[in-house]
């Protein structure tokens, strides 16, 4: 078909370079570190048919058109659940959405115009990058470190955009047990991050697909906390602790950016699955605390499998992230080596791993790097795999 036929759009738009790699782990034999899926031995089965059979058998009009904003009961729990953060908001101030992913479509339905200068980590999520752009915006990153972004490079960066005559618009984060490092801002890095936003009057998206997953530790407070602008927007999920199957997320914010979203996605779905809010509502009120404990202490375990086998069999060359929640460890391998190249090696040893440049926006950058897994594989398999990838890096060094 003439490619002429097709808006700008969606001449930008290709297909998730995590995703092709992930074909290629179907092949047979293959232990994969590459996924970032829950692992369905935490999806609360039995909950989830007794909740199903108390919804269809009550007057809730659980299978009845629904509010865009959600469902009442639902969005009060949220509310409530976000103290934890020190976010104090009401339900008003939330909007149910279809994944976290759908809150990254509507905020940039609703900020993004061709041309706007959106900035992100390096690196980044994959997910939130292929959202961003389908919205013709242009990046800039911002190198990260083990305390989250640079804010010292954030600060000269945004200076540098202004002489050049640009306004950055939106700072994207994944402040907690990031994707795909592992690595959680600091507290200061949070208040400095909210300080510059106020300065250089940037929109902050918080987005905290993990925060729940903490192994250890004490939570900390989230940079919504900190706004006092009504500049920030929160997103959370229940993808993690529930599963994702249900799509059921959430976007908290304040005032006219959070009308627009409702409005927006009134033009896309009307509102999130009614029935499936229920399921989830219920289920907040009466199982997610204790089931969270089991969940905790199920990845844990295989957070600790992997950080011992990266002990017990990487080379010293190596470096790795030590998360304190969260899926996933960040490798650092030396600099001259190209985790890209690589690959087919690995595959052909039967491991997987998703490649580091897939989380930048310049592809030259992160070539020595790569993303593991610990929530899916079986912790046999983790330690088998951590194995067998470490020879084959020996390989190359």
């Amino acid at each position: 078909m003439d490619d002429l036929i097709f808006s700008e759009t969606a001449k930008r738009v290709k297909a998730s370079e995590i995703r092709e790699i992930l074909k290629l782990t179907q092949k047979p034999g293959i232990i994969s570190l590459a996924g970032g899926l829950p692992n369905p031995q935490t999806f609360p089965l039995e909950e989830i048919k007794k909740i199903t059979n108390d919804v269809l058998n009550s007057n809730n009009n659980g299978l009845q058109y629904g509010l865009t904003e959600g469902d009442p009961e639902l969005r009060q729990y949220i509310a409530e659940m976000m103290c934890k953060y020190g976010i104090i908001c009401t339900q008003d101030d939330i909007l149910i959405t279809h994944g976290s992913q759908q809150g990254l479509d509507l905020i940039s339905k609703i900020l993004i115009n061709p041309g706007d200068v959106v900035l992100v980590e390096a690196p980044s999520y994959l997910g939130a990058l292929s959202a961003f752009r389908s919205y013709l915006c242009d990046f800039v990153d911002i190198p990260s470190d083990d305390q989250g972004i640079r804010t010292d490079l954030l600060v000269e960066t945004i200076e540098t955009l202004r002489e050049d005559g640009k306004k950055p618009k939106i700072l994207y984060l994944v402040p907690n047990f990031h994707n795909p490092t592992g690595i959680t801002t600091s507290e200061k890095r949070r208040k400095e991050i909210i300080r510059i936003a106020n300065n250089y009057d940037l929109v902050v998206i918080e987005d905290n697909p993990y925060g729940e997953l903490r192994y250890e530790g004490e939570h900390l407070k989230a940079i919504k906390s900190y706004d006092t602008d009504g500049r920030v927007i929160y997103l959370g999920t229940f993808s993690k602790i529930l599963a994702p199957g249900f799509r059921i997320a959430w976007a908290v914010g304040n005032g006219e950016l959070m009308k627009k979203m409702v409005i927006a996605k009134q033009a896309v779905d009307l509102h999130t699955n009614t029935f499936g809010q229920r399921i989830a509502a219920v289920y907040c009120h009466n199982y997610l605390e204790k089931h969270l404990v089991k969940i905790l202490n199920f990845y844990k375990i295989k957070r600790d499998v992997m950080l011992s086998s990266l002990e017990e069999y990487m080379p010293k060359e190596c470096k790795w992230t030590r998360p304190q929640g969260g899926m996933f460890n960040w490798i650092i391998l030396p600099e001259y080596m190209d985790t890209k190249e690589m690959f087919t090696d690995a595959i052909n040893s039967n491991v997987a791993y998703v490649i580091g440049s897939a989380f930048y926006i310049e592809e030259n950058l992160g070539r020595n790097t790569m993303r593991l897994n610990f929530s899916f594989p079986k912790d046999e398999e983790i330690n088998m795999g951590v194995k067998i990838l470490s020879e084959v890096i020996r390989r190359w060094i």
